[in-house]
């Protein structure tokens, strides 16, 4: 479905990208890891529109999107859940939540979607009235991830979901992750909580200083005596 080819990316005169590439199927959890500034998240903002790539290629189901803008991106279906939530505190959460649907309101479907999250996340649905600002964090996170559903996204990119979490949250995100991805949806998921992300995603994509040095299934990754090392622990 999306196929990232060679991404190049620069803020400023600094380089964050140097090689990055990999690819998403049609469905399931696809985990972005690496350590801190290996691009991991400027890799998001390329692919969602926000950062320019320099060189390099994004390729949405056969089509190339590299100079699309954001707003032609979530149109097709890309969407990004940024690091830090982003809501708009003094908003409510339904507020918020038909925010997220904004690209979609011409179809009067905003009422179904909005029951549809809550249905998924029945925590949103008693907070409806409340402040997002005033949430707990975990409560800020299912908005976000629910805001980013309102638009029914066929690729959904959710960067550092546990940031900040009890453990317990967490777990819940990790397993509401799954569920969106039965239903047909490709997430790609940045995770510092790499042994989280490991038992949530399907495949895996391992960035180090800009450049892609490991791709294959969670397990592949997982069982790889280097990335064991690196980024397990172990």
């Amino acid at each position: 479905m999306l196929k990232v080819e060679g991404l190049v990316a620069y803020y400023g005169e600094a380089q964050a990208l140097e090689n990055v590439s990999f690819e998403l199927p049609d469905s399931g959890v696809t985990a972005l890891l690496g350590a801190n500034a290996a691009g991991k998240t400027t890799t998001l903002r390329v692919v969602s529109g926000v950062l320019a790539a320099r060189k390099g290629t994004v390729m949405f189901n056969g089509e190339d999107i590299t100079k699309a803008t954001p707003e032609e991106r979530v149109r097709l279906g890309i969407v990004h859940v940024p690091e830090g939530r982003r809501l708009f505190g003094t908003l409510t959460v339904e507020e918020n939540l038909l925010l997220g649907g904004y690209s979609r309101r011409k179809d009067g479907k905003s009422k179904d979607r909005l029951a549809r999250i809550y249905s998924m996340l029945p925590k949103l649905s008693e907070r409806r009235t409340q402040l997002a600002g005033t949430l707990s964090g975990g409560e800020q996170q299912m908005c976000a991830v629910g805001r980013g559903l309102m638009s029914e996204p066929t690729v959904l990119m959710i960067d550092e979901m546990s940031l900040g979490l009890a453990p317990v949250i967490v777990s819940q995100m990790f397993t509401f992750v799954k569920e969106i991805a039965a239903e047909g949806v490709s997430v790609l998921l940045v995770e510092q909580q790499v042994q989280h992300a490991l038992q949530a995603a399907d495949r895996a994509t391992i960035i180090d200083k800009g450049v892609t040095t490991h791709s294959g299934t969670a397990e592949e990754i997982r069982n790889d005596p280097k990335v064991r090392e690196a980024y397990l622990g172990v």
